[in-house]
């Protein structure tokens, strides 16, 4: 018996049901933090709208009105989306639906503008020199600024890193977004890192306790920063887009480029391509100047 008789036979599975044993069966594909992210968008866009509806009924312009009804948070928008597509698609390998009704295939995300922010060679050397001032008071966020901008890691795999995970000169996450990967480092973040004391296991430990520098203690850095840096729209992610835009106008390749950020898709390196080539080519020999001691 094939899936879309079952379907037909099996009694009606409510959207709810099939989302709980979804996130039971499969959600062990994500990782721990994933989960929560995509439970929190299963609660607020997704449930208000399916939660009680007949999983082998939805349909595709029932996706294509919620999808719109969510005009108003776009980004929220975009990444409730592939749970909704995972929800429906395990129910078809279950047999709750028919096989390749695929009813989110092809719906286009919403446009966002202003979200890319790139540094330009004065945001740099303002960035460089504020950093100078605020070490006094931050030596630790200062120093995963530092590294985020040489070598344009997420603010998740530098503020946790463990002292064993930097050796042989570079840095070797264990589990970074997108699993184990190297990042090669220059002599430059190489520097930051050997001026730092080892008196935990933790490359940024917290204040007290046994684990990792939080969050909050980093933004919180980092909102002072960018205040003094007169720059308070610059987010700490925008420092990733700029040193990808950097390498790739110094003449990387987008392979190498993509290796060094853990991007999976090479069309993902490509999107930082459409900076003005003068200002990405200034900035290259700004970076190192604006962040020396």
């Amino acid at each position: 018996m094939d899936s879309s008789e079952l379907a037909n036979r099996a009694p009606t599975r409510l959207f709810k049901d099939v989302a709980e044993e979804v996130f039971s069966r499969y959600g062990r594909h994500w990782k721990p933090g994933t989960v929560k992210v995509n439970r929190a968008y299963l609660r607020n866009q997704i449930m208000p709208w399916f939660r009680d509806r007949p999983i082998a009924d939805i349909t595709r312009s029932e996706v294509q009105d919620w999808f719109a009804g969510l005009n108003e948070t776009p980004a929220a928008a975009d990444r409730s989306l592939p749970v909704l597509s995972v929800i429906l698609r395990e129910a078809e390998i279950y047999g709750y639906r028919k096989n390749d009704s695929g009813p989110c295939t092809g719906l286009r995300r919403y446009r966002r503008r202003g979200r890319e922010r790139f540094l330009s060679v004065d945001e740099i050397c303002r960035l460089g020199a504020s950093l100078l001032e605020q070490e006094a008071v931050g030596r630790l966020p200062a120093a995963v600024v530092r590294l985020l901008l040489l070598t344009g890691c997420r603010q998740g795999e530098i503020r946790t890193l463990l002292w064993q995970d930097y050796r042989e000169g570079n840095l070797f996450l264990r589990d970074s977004k997108t699993g184990p990967r190297t990042v090669w480092l220059s002599s430059s973040a190489r520097q930051v890192l050997d001026r730092l004391p080892r008196t935990d296991c933790w490359v940024f430990p917290a204040a007290k306790g046994d684990r990792p520098m939080s969050t909050d203690a980093l933004y919180g850095f980092w909102r002072k920063l960018r205040e003094a840096a007169a720059m308070p729209d610059l987010r700490l992610h925008d420092l990733r887009h700029s040193y990808a835009t950097f390498a790739l106008r110094q003449g990387e390749t987008v392979l190498t480029i993509g290796r060094l950020l853990g991007h999976r898709d090479p069309t993902t390196t490509l999107k930082y391509l459409h900076l003005a080539d003068t200002v990405a080519r200034d900035a290259v020999e700004a970076v190192g100047a604006a962040l020396e001691r």
